[in-house]
């Protein structure tokens, strides 16, 4: 949510503001402004609802005088409609101070009240929390003329999670961020300098970058980065380097992210595996910083995502538990945080998300921690929280997703947690070195079959064109079909604006197939026939319950599969595949088949209504 842009450096300031924005549009929003300082040292600002566009025809019309300083952003509302008035930048010190915010101040009423009873003649032009803190900083400069040193004082009287960046027209050159529980990221330079909500914001410019961490300030400079505490304490930094480019972040001719981030599933699960399946062992020296001995000892582990995160965590239990013979849990994690979950030093907490930053993920993790247990963090990002409060991270190299619904990350997640999956097996032994060797062969060969898949891509979309006036839809799996029936759902939800619900075929007759009446179409995501269980046999008699009663069914089913035809409508081809395979390569269908059905209905899949890529707000 929101997009944080910050500059110094020459005199095209907003050239650059408006192309990271640009760039950081994924997140999600519904305003967007900049605040520029000019050579001359004055301090102008343009914003408007809508999306980024209407800002830049707006300053096509009415240009606003460049500068070598400024800061941009984008706004997902909370505190306030998505109106001009309450997007940002907002303003203090009687209009010469400018300040940016993502995340919510929860105790800005109070603030806002103590502000009126000092300064009774203080004018609010916004329903925003954010104002209330460019006012509160505003104040501060006019006693200390320092912005550094004013932001400092302000931050540690907020509460909640916040992203704030501020400038100056008497510090030109100069911008100022600080972060509590929200993401920043320093872009290092040659005579100028960044930050950014993420490292899109400047990867046209630089792939240098610094992190800053938790209750942080920064003070950027063309030719410096200071960084301090809350209390001015300098603090040490890491310096990494971005791994993509600019080109990875843009659409490269393909109609939308969406479809191209679909493409690239097979390359995002290879580049997961890269480096990390050694002569038929699994190599994962990331998971050493976890200590000595800590694998061996587990006698639980849980694994906790929001949305689709969760799905590929479910993916997880069933690995975990089937190689590794340790018990897991699959928990939300809002859910999880405030729940009191039982943990202790032999818990290990495994968390997802593909940002870093997904703020109900981030404050379980430091629960987490603050419970005693060890914690891993599966990601996408570099430079991002989530791993840098955690013990150990995997990252899953599936280069930057743009589209808000998460198609590669899923699957390099899942790639990932299986990895994990199979080394815990080997330091504990529950699996002979031939079996992990024969198992990381098979994931090894899931991005061929991926590519494969993607191969049937034109008869997924013929069939989202005859379903265009289709009103819901409902997915069945069984065992690790399950997470893909759910993950089939949400993405329909979020791009298509279907209603449509995953189930566990099991739960049919516990009361979901009251919901079955002529012509409702259901995916059906069908086990391997070769499983040794009988899961093939229950769900072709789930099929024939369901048809009986009139559905319409779409089957997912693996090549030779010839017990559902005289059953199915329609029948969409995968590879064989193992059961816990099976998986990675019947959700890629799902995928296309939501996206095609959203366009099919002139939707826009890569940012679909009230939803931001990154939830860093809880």
């Amino acid at each position: 949510m929101c997009g944080i842009v910050g500059y110094v450096g020459t005199d095209q300031s907003v050239e650059v503001l408006l192309g990271g924005l640009r760039r950081l549009e994924y997140r999600g929003y519904d305003s967007a402004g900049i605040a520029v300082i000019d050579p001359l040292g004055r301090l102008g600002t343009r914003k408007r609802a809508g999306k980024l566009q209407v800002l830049i025809d707006d300053l096509e019309a009415n240009p606003l005088a460049n500068g070598a300083t400024g800061i941009g952003h984008t706004r997902w509302a909370t505190h306030g409609g998505p109106n001009d008035e309450n997007a940002h930048p907002h303003l203090g010190d009687e209009g010469r101070l400018a300040l940016i915010h993502n995340g919510i101040i929860e105790n800005f009423a109070e603030l806002k009240a103590e502000l009126l009873l000092r300064h009774p003649a203080t004018v609010f032009t916004s329903e925003t929390d954010s104002e209330v803190a460019a006012l509160l900083v505003g104040l501060e400069y006019q006693k200390t003329h320092d912005l550094s040193l004013a932001l400092r004082t302000v931050v540690g009287r907020l509460n909640g999670a916040f992203t704030l960046l501020v400038l100056h027209k008497d510090q030109p050159g100069v911008v100022v961020g600080a972060r509590r529980n929200s993401p920043l990221v320093i872009g290092l330079g040659d005579g100028e300098n960044f930050l950014g909500s993420d490292v899109a914001a400047f990867i046209e410019h630089t792939h240098r970058a610094m992190e800053i961490g938790q209750d942080q300030v920064v003070t950027i400079t063309p030719d410096s980065v200071t960084v301090t505490d809350f209390a001015g304490r300098p603090v040490e930094t890491r310096e990494f380097q971005v791994e993509w480019d600019a080109s990875a972040s843009e659409k490269g001719g393909w109609s939308s992210f969406m479809a191209k981030e679909i493409s690239e599933e097979p390359v995002a699960v290879a580049n997961t595996l890269i480096g990390r399946i050694v002569d038929g062992a699994v190599h994962l020296p990331e998971l050493d910083t976890l200590g000595a001995g800590v694998l061996e000892g587990l006698d639980r582990i849980v694994l906790i995502g929001c949305g689709t995160a969760a799905y590929s965590a479910m993916l997880g239990k069933y690995a975990i538990e089937k190689w590794a013979k340790i018990p897991v849990d699959v928990e939300l994690s809002h859910e999880f945080r405030y729940r009191d979950p039982v943990v202790s030093e032999r818990t290990l907490v495994v968390s997802i998300s593909q940002s870093g930053e997904t703020m109900d993920t981030l404050m379980a993790v430091k629960y987490a921690r603050e419970l005693g247990a060890r914690t891993l963090s599966i990601c996408n990002t570099q430079g991002s929280t989530i791993p840098r409060e955690s013990d150990a991270v995997v990252y899953t190299h599936a280069g930057p997703e743009v589209a808000v619904a998460s198609t590669k990350a899923f699957v390099a997640q899942v790639a990932a947690i299986y990895l994990f999956a199979l080394r815990v097996a080997e330091v504990r032994g529950t699996l002979a070195a031939s079996e992990i060797a024969s198992l990381l062969g098979e994931l090894g060969a899931v991005p061929d079959q991926l590519a494969w898949v993607l191969e049937q891509q034109d008869s997924i979309k013929q069939l989202a064109g005859w379903m265009t006036d289709t009103r819901s839809v409902i997915f069945l799996g069984r065992h690790a079909g399950y997470p893909i029936a759910l993950e089939g759902a949400l993405k329909l939800k979020e791009v298509a604006y279907i209603h449509s619900e995953g189930f566990a075929a099991g739960e049919l007759k516990h009361g979901p197939i009251a919901l079955i009446e002529p012509g409702q179409p259901v995916f059906v995501i069908v086990p391997s026939p070769r499983a040794k269980d009988s899961l093939h046999k229950k769900v072709v008699s789930n099929i024939q319950e369901i048809r009986a009663r009139g559905a319409r069914i779409l089957a997912i089913a693996e090549e030779g599969d010839v017990a559902v035809l005289p059953y199915a409508d329609t029948v969409i081809r995968i590879p064989l595949a193992s059961t816990l395979f099976e998986p990675l390569l019947a959700v890629v269908p799902l995928h296309i088949f939501a996206m095609e059905l959203a366009s099919a209905k002139g939707l826009d899949v890569d940012q679909p209504r009230n939803l931001a890529k990154s939830v860093t707000v809880e």
